[in-house]
């Protein structure tokens, strides 16, 4: 790659004019000459690209020109380096980043999907040309923590990565608690519609509710912790689509609080790789995490926890972090994309989850009718499961009764063979939840 530390100005084409796009724009515009100093030269958009050209962005356009084949980006010698920010596992993104790392182009990415799915490939990809792959913005938005993992973090062993990584359902879970606080609890469709009016959720929810989003995160943390190549087909994924105000109660009336958690481990027996709801105690950090606000904790054996936190998405933060990428092309200032090269990552398995040892909180929908109780006792006995409390709420009710089991520390493999002894009885009026508890 030719240094780019010089006075020249480092020659950007922006690929996808949506949110963060037009936040890149204008973050540049406005922060130009405070950039062009911490760079070491001016930084700027020559050349733009996106499926409808006469959108209205809110942003002024006329100074770039306008590219209707993006391709071509590539293999231009008048651009430095290319942005995306069009998204997508597959598909043009993903032929964009092969085009321009093959051909020797920088490349700055938000795209996370894209990098849970093809992060190795396209990491080989800058190392063979010698490049930069940067994506800090792929990861929590406008928190720097691709940076403190790769950089700050790097002289630790690091044991464990998790956090909250989904500012959508980090605010469904917290306004459903706020609401539950002032003594008006609210429904999770309820509260979802509402997010999807203020623009916290998307139109079609499912990748952030349903945890996908956060487990595309994970998995880049994960490599990046651990050293491991990336593996999201091995995250076991569950979100808070069935988490109700009942569980936010319950949770509180213990001492904890429902965050969807994203969490990664490393061990002897494999790479654990899972996105679950997980009750979270009133004195950790997370529990105070709250609306749209992302948090990543990472524990290395000399540094011990380092708590990364602030907003994970949205124009400003996500694009913040573009330009901070665009910046270290700038300072020819980066090293390997996952932080080692590809060869030296870990091929690690995956690990068994039935072997974990923990506590978890078990809810049940059932008929209110004599011996279900015992019957629910019965199974978790019969699985190995200790029960360290049990809660019945609503008795009398026509539609059923809510029964609260929160265990003793266990096995995982036991809650499950629990609920497989459960599964089909008429007892059961819905599908058991399962939470974890963080401790």
């Amino acid at each position: 790659m030719t240094n780019l530390h010089r006075h020249a100005p480092l020659r950007v084409a922006l690929v996808g004019l949506g949110t963060v796009g037009g936040g890149v724009i204008r973050l540049l515009q406005t922060n130009a000459a405070l950039i062009a100093r911490r760079a070491g030269c001016p930084i700027q958009i020559v050349a733009i690209s996106a499926r409808d050209r006469n959108k209205d962005r809110g942003v002024d356009l006329s100074p770039y020109e306008w590219v209707d084949d993006m391709t071509t980006l590539a293999t231009r010698d008048d651009i430095d380096v290319v942005v995306e920010l069009i998204g997508g596992a597959d598909g043009p993104a993903l032929t964009l980043a092969r085009q321009c790392l093959s051909a020797g182009k920088p490349f700055v990415t938000a795209n996370k999907a894209m990098l849970a799915h093809h992060g190795l490939d396209l990491a080989a990809l800058a190392e063979k040309a010698g490049v930069a792959l940067k994506y800090e913005a792929a990861v929590a938005g406008g928190i720097p923590v691709i940076k403190g993992m790769r950089e700050g973090a790097a002289a630790n062993e690091i044991s464990r990565v998790y956090g909250i990584l989904n500012g959508t359902c980090n605010y469904i879970l917290t306004t459903m608690e706020k609401a539950k606080e002032s003594g008006n609890p609210r429904g999770f469709d309820e509260v979802l519609k509402e997010a999807q009016e203020l623009g916290y959720a998307e139109a079609d929810p499912s990748f952030d509710i349903d945890g996908v989003d956060a487990a595309h995160k994970l998995t880049i943390l994960a490599s990046l912790a651990f050293g491991t190549e990336l593996d999201f087909d091995a995250v076991a994924i569950t979100g808070i689509r069935h988490v109700i105000a009942a569980d936010i109660a319950e949770a509180a009336a213990l001492g904890y609080r429902i965050r969807l958690v994203g969490m990664a481990e490393n061990g002897p027996d494999g790479l654990f790789q899972r996105v679950h709801p997980m009750l979270v105690p009133l004195d950790h950090p997370l529990a105070h995490v709250d609306g749209s606000l992302n948090a990543v904790v990472a524990e290395g054996n000399f540094v011990g926890r380092l708590f990364f936190q602030g907003r994970g998405a949205g124009d400003g933060p996500t694009a913040s972090a573009v330009v901070a990428d665009l910046i270290d092309v700038a300072r020819d200032e980066y090293g390997d994309a996952l932080a080692m090269p590809v060869a030296a990552l870990a091929q690690q398995k995956p690990a068994d989850a039935g072997k974990r040892v923990g506590r978890a909180y078990l809810r049940f929908k059932v008929q209110d009718r004599p011996g279900v109780l015992a019957e629910i006792a019965a199974a978790t006995r019969d699985a190995g499961v200790s029960i360290e409390s049990m809660i019945q709420r609503g008795a009398n009710q026509a539609d059923g009764v809510l029964v609260a089991i929160v265990t003793h520390a266990g096995e995982e493999r036991c809650v499950r063979e629990t609920l497989e002894r459960l599964a089909g009885s008429d007892s059961l009026l819905q599908t058991p939840m399962v939470i974890h508890i963080l401790d």
